[in-house]
């Protein structure tokens, strides 16, 4: 009986962050286990296999995923294969994209824009210079990690827990810290 109300509820949830969502250019089928929130003007694609929220996890029943691209000429690309964990959030004012067979971790965050110019004089005006995130193919991304714009991280590498990306990395590499350096190669 318990595991009945409990798929009860978490279906309303994602009912309600469906309804809560303002973004209808979300292309592509995706499994959501945790809600999503979809929000902005610009596009979301969906690969084959995409997968929301883990259900033996944190975060689960308290969080939901947020994507957010924010302008009409921002996207956010999912590739297949992917499996992102609970409360992650994607915002774009330029371009994520994140390659195929990528996984990520609890509690992830990547922004391709400081969201408000770093000049004194215009700091309520938007970032003049939001720049792309591109995640490469079999990237595993762990815990409370932070991704922040203009990152690249080559294909195959790792991204250690509570890393704080603020440069691109190569491909075959393990890296972690704030901010993130190299840690081996693999």
């Amino acid at each position: 009986m318990k595991r009945f109300f409990i798929r009860i509820y978490c279906s309303l949830r994602r009912y309600k962050y469906d309804f809560l969502s303002n973004n209808d250019n979300v292309d592509g089928n995706y499994a959501d286990h945790q809600p999503v929130l979809h929000n902005g003007k610009g596009r979301i694609i969906c690969g084959n296999n995409v997968n929301f929220g883990v259900i033996n996890s944190p975060f689960f029943y308290n969080s939901y995923c947020y994507i957010e691209a924010r302008t009409p000429d921002s996207s956010i690309i999912f590739g297949d294969n992917i499996h992102i964990n609970n409360a992650c959030s994607f915002i774009s004012e330029s371009k994520i994209t994140i390659g195929n067979n990528v996984l990520i971790g609890f509690n992830c965050q990547m922004a391709d824009s400081d969201f408000h110019d770093l000049n004194k004089n215009n700091r309520l005006q938007t970032d003049p210079s939001p720049q792309e995130i591109v995640i490469g193919d079999n990237v595993f991304i762990g815990n409370n990690v932070t991704v922040l714009k203009g990152v690249s991280i080559g294909k195959n590498s790792v991204i250690a827990n509570g890393a704080l990306v603020t440069r691109s990395f190569p491909e075959n590499v393990v890296i972690g810290g704030v901010p993130a350096n190299i840690l081996r190669q693999l």
